[in-house]
């Protein structure tokens, strides 16, 4: 079935123990795109600005990766971000933030991706995100993706956006942080009550955890052996995630609970090289075939 994301497309500079690296492709969208195109097509929908190297569009038409969502602002420039990452890399240092042409950015989903059964809405202002719910026609699953800004400081409109949704992504500190529960069983079953049918909190190399009205489930990460850079593994995840069950076209229990199976997956790609490299050199056989393998991991 047809699966939308609605993000953010930009230039990196990350470091880490590994090295560094300036102007990077990155954002949301970009991330997300890449890991979901595995399981089947995508639609895009994000700006850039005129900075942005539009021959990068024919390789990812080649994965299945509609884009013509794609707004080229005038004038503009595409997003940047700076980040540092040390110790154990679970969370990075911001450095630098360019919103540019993301600071603006009023989406615009074109007719031809409004039934779009599946729609991620990747980490944006929530009236931002709000605003895609109007523009597509009923959809059969919606996820949506926050952070820690938009929960200090745009609660109500957040809340709003909570019951709407279907699901809702984010960290186990912003878990924390929306519930006012130091405890994330506890987090996970109040942000529930807030409108979410289901709540998949990430703790990054500690796995994920899964929440329902009836049901709890964690998975544990996949046992990467070696992690370059941590950028993005959030949004291949869900890409991962969302792009199984689209390709299912179910939004279940157990599709979910292999959604993120696949997430898992997709995501341990992209913390081995810098950027977007790991996860844009995977196809369908690499990916089955590391899903196989971390099914032997976690299975009895």
């Amino acid at each position: 079935m047809s699966l939308l994301v609605v993000g953010s497309l930009a230039f990196d500079t990350i470091e880490t123990p590994s090295g560094r690296r300036e102007e990077e492709l990155g954002g949301s969208a970009v991330y997300f795109s890449l890991a979901a195109s595995v399981f089947g097509p995508v639609r895009l929908v994000g700006p850039v600005g005129e900075d942005f190297p539009l021959a990068l569009v024919e390789g990812w038409r080649a994965r299945g990766i509609d884009a013509a969502g794609l707004e080229v602002v005038r004038g503009g420039r595409t997003f940047r971000w700076s980040g540092r990452y040390a110790g154990d890399m679970n969370a990075a240092e911001t450095l630098r933030t360019e919103l540019n042409v993301l600071g603006t950015f009023r989406p615009k989903v074109p007719a031809a991706f409004r039934d779009s059964a599946f729609v991620f809405l990747a980490n944006t202002h929530p009236a931002t995100q709000a605003s895609v719910l109007s523009q597509v026609d009923r959809p059969r699953f919606v996820l949506a993706d926050t952070m820690n800004l938009w929960i200090e400081t745009e609660r109500p409109a957040l809340l709003d956006l909570l019951r709407r949704v279907d699901g809702l992504l984010l960290n186990d500190g912003e878990a924390r942080m929306l519930a006012g529960e130091r405890n994330l069983i506890a987090a996970g079953r109040a942000i529930l009550r807030l409108g979410p049918k289901w709540v998949i909190v990430k703790k990054g190399e500690h796995g994920s955890f899964l929440f329902s009205a009836d049901h709890f489930y964690a998975l544990p990460a996949y046992p990467a052996e070696r992690v370059v850079d941590p950028t993005g593994a959030g949004d291949t995840f869900a890409g991962g995630l969302m792009g199984s069950l689209a390709r299912d076209g179910a939004a279940d229990l157990g599709s979910l609970k292999r959604g993120m199976l696949h997430g898992t997956v997709t995501a341990s790609f992209t913390v081995e090289r810098f950027g977007t490299g790991g996860i844009a050199a995977v196809d369908a056989a690499a990916a089955d075939g590391r899903h196989r393998e971390f099914l032997r991991f976690v299975s009895p």
